[in-house]
Parts: structure tokens; C-alpha cells; sequence
């Protein structure tokens, strides 16, 4: 059965995994500022395969509110075109025959109380992630006691650790959250 540092470094692996998975997720999200990674998920038919779009173009953010797309070649910038726009992302792309510019529109305040309302949901469900590993640890510590590999005082000091884990974990992903939201609030 796992030791002690096994169950707490087992859950503080898997704990901060959920909130490295959170900052992904909150990266895609458009704040009305422009960022790279909103175009992460965007594949380009690359001489008859699908490949990410990063790997046949250079990305960058040359203003706050631009993202310049400058294929490596120059043939596949119709298909770069077409690829952006089934991501639906929803900003059209500009293509000036040499490189795509991505203007990312100013949000409106309803607008960005809606994309507020989706980073906060995005960020119960990463509670929830962290939720369920403090419940596997705490299932572990149990069946330890159970099976007599932890008296009733280790298990419960045991248990009291994985809980002040898992508040420091749930803090961070808060704070994740917050400055997330300030983002998009202030775009």
C-alpha cells in the first residue's frame, strides 16, 4: 500500500496538474487582448494533412490588440486562411498576400461579463478536479488506517494534511481565476 509521501505527493501532483490544465483552458479564452494561444487549437491542410498552425507559421502579437501570422511558406497562406476560420474563433482573419493579421476586436461590457462567467465556470470545474483528488488521498488514507499500515492518530494528522493541501491548491487556482477575470473585466 502507499506510504504517507506517496498519497500527499500523488495528490500534489495530480492537484497542480488541474491547475497547469486550468491556465491552458483560461489561455484560450479572449480577453479582448491579443494572445497567441488563442489560435493553439487551429489546424491547417498542409499538402493534403492536417497540421497544427504553428508548425507552418510564425505567430506573433505585434501590438496589444494584433496577431500577425507569417507562413513559412508563402504557398500555404490561403489554406492558413481557411484553417482560422473553421476554428471559429471569431475574429476574421486579414490576409495581405504575405502574412494573415488577426485584429481582436475591443469586447463589450456585456460581452465580457459573459467570458467572466465562463472563466469562473472554468475554474469550479478545476475545484472540482482538485476536490476529487483530495477524495482519492483521503479514500487512501483510510484504507491505510483500515489495513492497520496507519494507526488512528497518523491517519487522522494524515487526513488533516491532505486538507491543508488541498486549500492551498484551491487558493491558487482562485487566485488563477481572479487575475484571470481582472483581464477580462479590464481588458
Amino acid at each position: 500500500m502507499a506510504s504517507q509521501k506517496e498519497i500527499l505527493d500523488n495528490a500534489k501532483s495530480k492537484m497542480q496538474k488541474s491547475i497547469a490544465s486550468l491556465r491552458k483552458e483560461l489561455a484560450t479564452i479572449r480577453a479582448g487582448r491579443a494572445n497567441s494561444s488563442l489560435l493553439n487549437g487551429v489546424q491547417v491542410e498542409y499538402y493534403g494533412v492536417p497540421t497544427p498552425l504553428n508548425q507552418i507559421a510564425s505567430i506573433t502579437v505585434p501590438e496589444a490588440r494584433v496577431i500577425m501570422v507569417s507562413p513559412y511558406d508563402k504557398s500555404a497562406l490561403d489554406n492558413i486562411e481557411k484553417g482560422i476560420l473553421e476554428a471559429d474563433i471569431g475574429i476574421n482573419p486579414a490576409n495581405d498576400g504575405d502574412n494573415i493579421r488577426l485584429v481582436v476586436p475591443q469586447l463589450t461590457e456585456e460581452r465580457r461579463k459573459e467570458v467572466s462567467k465562463k472563466v469562473k465556470a472554468t475554474g469550479e470545474q478545476g475545484k472540482v478536479a482538485i476536490r476529487n483528488v483530495r477524495r482519492e488521498a483521503m479514500d487512501a488514507v483510510k484504507k491505510g488506517n483500515k489495513d492497520d499500515e496507519f494507526s488512528d492518530d497518523v491517519a487522522h494528522d494524515l487526513e488533516n494534511r491532505v486538507q491543508k493541501l488541498t486549500d492551498d491548491q484551491i487558493k491558487e487556482l482562485e487566485s488563477v481565476v481572479d487575475d484571470k477575470e481582472q483581464e477580462v473585466m479590464n481588458g
